[in-house]
């Protein structure tokens, strides 16, 4: 089969007795050979499929028993729900629809499941794997999900946040960088950041750098909200910054795909997937030479942030613990399934390190990479890595023998792995900055900030608060309504039906975002607000615009002060 054809894969077949037992409604099969789950909807005799995975985080469907018609199904991770008879998702309401498998019938009705695949892009140019001499390719993890990767005579770097706070004042490094990181960014031929996230697209970092080598080729992805879309505002000065389309080599011989790379070496392919739960939709090169992705969890603010009906401190717990064993029992299927020569855990690196913030430090508890390593070696002969900064790993030795004690190489003894003091001030002194901007002693803020932020036609009620460091209400501070359903900003809530959430927010991180027309990022993924909702229920759309689709270029404070004036 040519590799640049679609193909179609048949996901289970069903004998014509099967068929004939089908129920009206859902039907819920397992392939026992591949361990896969699927559903079936039948309505007189329209049948409709799809794979029992939640689109959201991948999690198990069951039949929804508040579901009268029969035609819904939840996940039993986050209680999305899905309407197998529309393919839609109602919970969140407005957001995905279902990928929907093929149904054909056989000369003697029995049924196959089929699934279309297109060509895969890594598969576009074939190369055979060519022996790699010692020291050709090698990989040194500085921190969280940085690696500097020499290819021959050449440097790529990857997401280098190497200093400085993410999202806010919310996630700080775990891992000590090598004290010459600075000159190991400004020495790479490229950096490739993989998305805007600020624990990737680290500015603090990119400052440092732009002032040595503000021409350095910076490659990302061609993604609906641009990754740099804040570059002119943040005052880093990068002059050289190359956006690539998806799922095509580049002359740099790097494969771009959303929130994933693949490298290819003299026909090996190294597999980067970052942070992505299911990236391309869980299809991914086999039998890579290097695969590296994240283990840890936590990089939210559900559900530690949240307070009211199920959400006391016992069923937080228990969550968490849930969640995270399921995190360490995909990623090591996914290992198993892949089999990559050499699986490395990284980009959750990272700490809760304000002490304001010792609470979320307290209850996010995250995955050890030694953990799902050990899960991993139970069950392949897959060579696995815990990288500590400064860790070189030799693809070509360990590629020739795993058991090569130079194949990975430590940093020297009494080097510093772990952080165990941060800077702080400069970064709260800009948030604090916005605290006393001249836009906050105008009330009418409000109604310019929420028309510029163009989210509305949603019946959704929103309490806004500033707090203190504590949470609690800000002596002064607003505190005010937002009916998203007509976009006004009543005194008290409506009498109609609608939904309900309050979000707290410390006061400068929320000043910050409003005056700078940031993504909410900073203020849920950053653990700086607390977030209570009735019913509870994940409005998709509302978080889905304030995260990735707000508007591009910041609110006009200055037209604002001037009518104002």
């Amino acid at each position: 089969m040519d590799s640049h054809e679609q193909t179609a894969e048949t996901l289970l077949r069903l004998t014509p007795a099967q068929v004939a037992d089908l129920k009206e409604g859902l039907n819920f099969f397992r392939n026992k050979s591949t361990g896969r789950d699927f559903i079936l909807y039948k309505s007189d005799s329209r049948l409709r499929a799809c794979r029992n995975r939640c689109k959201h985080q991948g999690g198990l469907f069951i039949r929804d028993m508040e579901d009268l018609d029969g035609r819904s199904v939840k996940c039993t991770k986050h209680n999305w729900r899905l309407d197998v008879s529309t393919m839609k998702y109602i919970n969140p309401p407005g957001s995905f629809c279902q990928d929907e498998l093929v149904v054909e019938m056989d000369e003697n009705n029995g049924l196959l499941l089929l699934e279309l695949n297109p060509p895969n892009p890594w598969d576009s140019e074939p190369r055979a794997p060519e022996e790699l001499a010692f020291g050709e390719v090698q990989i040194t993890y500085l921190t969280h999900a940085c690696m500097d990767l020499k290819l021959g005579d050449k440097r790529m770097i990857f997401d280098p946040w190497l200093t400085g706070p993410a999202f806010a004042r919310g996630w700080w490094l775990l891992h000590e960088p090598p004290s010459d990181w600075l000159e190991r960014l400004c020495r790479a031929d490229l950096v490739y950041i993989s998305h805007m996230h600020s624990d990737h697209l680290s500015y603090p970092t990119l400052k440092k750098l732009a002032r040595r080598r503000p021409d350095i080729p910076i490659y990302v992805g061609n993604t609906e909200r641009p990754v740099f879309w804040h570059l002119a505002q943040s005052g880093v000065r990068l002059t050289n910054i190359n956006v690539v389309p998806f799922g095509i080599w580049q002359k740099v011989r790097s494969l771009f795909s959303p929130y994933f790379l693949a490298v290819l070496s003299r026909g090996h392919k190294i597999l980067n997937t970052v942070d992505c739960t299911r990236p391309n939709g869980g299809r991914l090169p086999e039998k890579v030479a290097l695969m590296m992705s994240d283990f840890a969890g936590g990089a939210s603010g559900f559900p530690m942030t949240f307070s009211g009906g199920k959400f006391t401190e016992e069923w937080k717990a228990q969550f968490i613990k849930t969640e995270r064993r399921k995190l360490l029992n995909y990623k090591a299927q996914l290992v198993k399934d892949l089999q990559p020569r050499v699986f490395c855990p990284f980009a959750g690196y990272f700490v809760e390190a304000h002490p304001a913030d010792k609470y979320i430090k307290e209850t996010n508890i995250k995955n050890d990479p030694n953990e799902l390593n050990n899960l991993i070696k139970k069950n392949s002969e897959v060579v696995t890595w815990t990288p500590r900064p400064g860790a070189v790993l030799d693809l070509g030795r360990l590629l020739k023998d795993p058991a090569d004690s130079q194949g990975i190489v430590e940093p020297p003894e009494g080097t510093k792995v772990y952080k165990d003091s941060w800077d702080f001030e400069p970064y709260l002194k800009i948030l604090n900055a916005a605290v006393a901007d001249e836009i906050f002693l105008h009330p009418s803020w409000i109604r310019e900030y929420f028309t510029w932020a163009g989210f509305k036609e949603y019946n959704l009620v929103v309490r806004m608060t500033e707090t203190d460091e504590d949470f609690n209400p800000l002596p002064g501070g607003y505190d005010y309504l937002v009916d998203f359903l007509d976009l006004s900003f009543p005194k008290e809530r409506p009498q109609r039906q609608h939904a309900y959430e309050e979000i707290r927010s410390r006061v400068d991180v929320v000043r910050h975002v409003v005056r700078n027309g940031l993504l909410w990022d900073d203020l849920y993924i950053g653990f700086q607000t607390r977030l209570r909702r009735d019913p509870d229920v994940y409005h998709h759309l509302f978080w889905n615009h304030f995260q990735i689709k707000l508007p591009l270029t910041p609110p006009n404070w200055r037209a604002f002060l001037m009518h104002c004036g």
